[in-house]
């Protein structure tokens, strides 16, 4: 007798009841509420090997609503997947298991992005639908799945799913398919407590298809999903379904949203859901049928090896492996180090943004996987270049993406094409808007991607657009978050120099935050080293024992530069230490650290921004020339005298702090 479709859904809300129960904490309402959409689109819908959870051309299954987690560990379970064992089932939300409250992609294998926070894993989804359709346009079928993402009603309330849906409708990201648990219950009660959205219209509007089927009838959901798989749009499915289903008490209220049903209510939904086996227990021949799916494909997978990955020339075959292991091509070192070579000799005043221009001329040729874009402000943040022409809707093979002004929605995006994989991707905006788009920059950093943002106007440098725009306290935030590399660079020089690191920096995203301003060069002589790369170095040493070092980044470090030249005329020996990455700078080992920060007993440090985070260089005694407060709208220089962000400032902390 064949095992039906009901009994392996109910296995999914068995384990989802039992490991809450256990962890007396955790969501089984949505687990148990759409079992039957994960059957069916685990069972006969996703292109999957189990067995080998990193097979590139895998559909993508992300679980937006990441509270959700149980669904996404008891499949991974069911189907085999390696590492997800009955044990980890049991350690459901424990210190050091694999299933932990929220998905990780990072612990477990089979889970493509962390989720949680809600709206994050609709978003950068459509990251991982446009980089399969950019990689099949340059690559061929060799790249040829979707990306099915479970969502819930959180999700679509949080407001950076209004910038994704609009982003994959306009471009037709029609490899995506959303599946909304559509239950009518948040945590609140019910739905309409809070609201009275028609989904089903917002994404039409959107420019994608959108239709409401029952979530408990596996046909209808098959049905569904087979013509979404057909349509040249992105497309809804709405799942109208019971949270908790099953639970005799519980089912389609909001009590069976976020805690333990309790031993009475899960004796219930036994009965009511016909199970019988003990806690944790699957029968032999549910599993059986779950593990048969899991292996269904490992013949499609070894047949993609064959005759399509196969099927590419070698030199093609060579690069696409290079850059599904994200290793980056020799020729990065080599047109940055010729580059350097060129601006030894040059002493043109720049803004760094432009030399972000300049870097990005030599080195998108070389990186061929680097993408670029902006969300609406490519003139400003100079950001396209020759060899990144701008993609289209339909037409994926170009290298620029137009985002829209929606800097939340491009900065998940990014983190969705940096873990699909092929691509080093980058967005760009102005550095002050970071915070429109600082939940996606954080979950960056604890996935550790490789994902680039390029944040210009950076200072009160940006001028007479005044306060609103004058990023002053930015900086400290970004550099608050762990694992992200917090860049600003000085000249032209350290800009290139910057831009490497950042690609080489494998595990951790990084922001360059550029002037709008020109700079002049305080880099004036070849060094093949990357300075950058170690954070902080002596940009200018001291005419004798140091009685004062000046630390500095980005615009201000020119202004030390003339503040050492004011103490050098008063015979005070100074040197100037050049910071354009704090974070790097932090990982160095203790002799480089001790050596940088030096034994003078005067340290300042000059930023146009607030002090916060400056103190682990120069210590609480330390004296600082920046911010306090807000800006003030003027022309840049006026704002610099203004805020006495100036080289006489910097000489007079000193003599301040200079004994006697």
């Amino acid at each position: 007798m064949s095992v039906t479709h009901q009994s392996m859904a109910n296995a999914i809300r068995a384990l989802a009841m039992d490991a809450v129960e256990k962890a007396k904490s955790g969501h089984p309402g949505l687990p148990m509420g759409m079992a039957d959409v994960a059957t069916v689109l685990f069972t006969q819908v996703l292109k999957y090997d189990a067995a080998d959870p990193k097979w590139p051309d895998r559909d993508r299954f992300v679980l937006s609503a990441g509270h959700g987690s149980m669904l996404l560990y008891a499949v991974l379970y069911l189907t085999g997947t390696p590492g997800m064992t009955i044990d980890e089932i049991k350690n459901f939300r424990q210190l050091g298991s694999k299933t932990p409250g929220h998905p990780e992609n990072f612990i477990t294998e089979g889970v493509e992005t962390t989720t949680g926070p809600l709206g994050q894993g609709l978003a950068t989804s459509v990251g991982m639908a446009l980089a399969e359709r950019m990689l099949n346009a340059e690559f061929g079928d060799v790249v040829d799945h979707h990306t099915y993402v479970l969502a819930s009603d959180g999700d679509l309330m949080e407001g950076i799913s209004q910038e994704a849906i609009a982003i994959a409708g306009h471009l037709r990201l029609n490899r995506m398919i959303v599946l909304f648990d559509d239950n009518g219950i948040s945590i609140d009660g019910p739905l309409s407590v809070s609201d009275s959205v028609d989904q089903v219209k917002r994404f039409q509007a959107c420019g994608w298809n959108a239709v409401r089927i029952d979530g408990h009838d596996p046909k209808a959901i098959l049905r569904a999903i087979r013509k979404a798989q057909r349509s040249d749009k992105p497309t809804l499915i709405a799942c109208k379904t019971t949270i908790g289903y099953g639970a005799p008490k519980r089912a389609g209220t909001s009590k069976a949203h976020g805690e333990p049903l309790g031993a009475e209510e899960i004796a219930g939904a036994r009965t009511a859901l016909g199970w019988t086996a003990e806690p944790f227990v699957i029968p032999d021949d549910i599993l059986d049928a779950w593990r048969k799916a899991g292996r269904k494909g490992k013949r499609v997978a070894k047949l993609w090896r064959e005759s399509k990955l196969g099927a590419l020339d070698a030199d093609k075959r060579a690069e696409f492996e290079r850059r599904l292991k994200g290793d980056l091509p020799p020729a990065l070192a080599d047109v940055v180090r010729a580059a350097k070579q060129r601006l030894a000799e040059d002493r043109t005043e720049m803004a760094t943004r432009k030399a972000s221009e300049a870097a990005l001329g030599f080195i998108a040729p070389a990186v061929p996987e680097l993408i670029t874009g902006s969300a609406d402000l490519t003139g400003s943040n100079n950001t396209k270049v020759a060899a990144t022409p701008a993609i289209s809707p339909g037409n994926y093979l170009g290298r620029f993406v137009h985002w829209g002004i929606r800097e939340h929605g491009m900065a998940a995006a990014v983190n969705g094409m940096a873990l699909h994989g092929g691509y080093i991707p980058s967005g760009a905006t102005f550095l002050v808007f970071a915070d429109y788009c600082r939940p996606s920059l954080r979950l960056a950093a604890l996935m550790q991607t490789r994902a680039i943002q390029v944040m210009t106007h950076d200072s009160i440098g940006l001028g007479e657009d005044g306060p609103t725009h004058q990023p002053v306290e930015t900086l400290a935030g970004l550099r608050a978050i762990p694992n992200l590399l917090v860049f600003r660079p000085a000249d032209q020089t350290e800009t290139y120099e910057c831009w490497q690191a950042a690609l080489e920096a494998r595990n951790s995203p990084s922001i360059l935050a550029l002037t709008r301003q020109n700079l002049p060069a305080v880099r004036t002589s070849f060094v093949e080293e990357n300075l950058c790369a170690r954070g902080a170095y002596e940009l200018a040493p001291a005419q004798g024992e140091a009685q004062v070092t000046i630390f500095a980044s980005g615009s201000e470090v020119s202004i030390a530069l003339e503040g050492r030249a004011l103490l050098a005329e008063k015979g005070i020996a100074a040197r100037v230490v050049s910071v354009p990455c704090m974070d790097l700078f932090f990982e160095q080992d203790e002799a480089y650290r001790r050596e940088i920060v030096g034994a003078a007993p005067v340290r300042i440090a000059v930023e146009a921004a607030i002090r916060m985070g400056w103190d682990a260089l120069i210590g609480d005694e330390g004296g600082f020339v920046g911010m306090k407060g807000f800006g003030e709208s003027a022309p840049y220089k006026k704002l610099y005298e203004h805020f006495k962000i100036t080289a006489q400032e910097i000489a007079q902390v000193a003599l301040q702090r200079l004994p006697r």
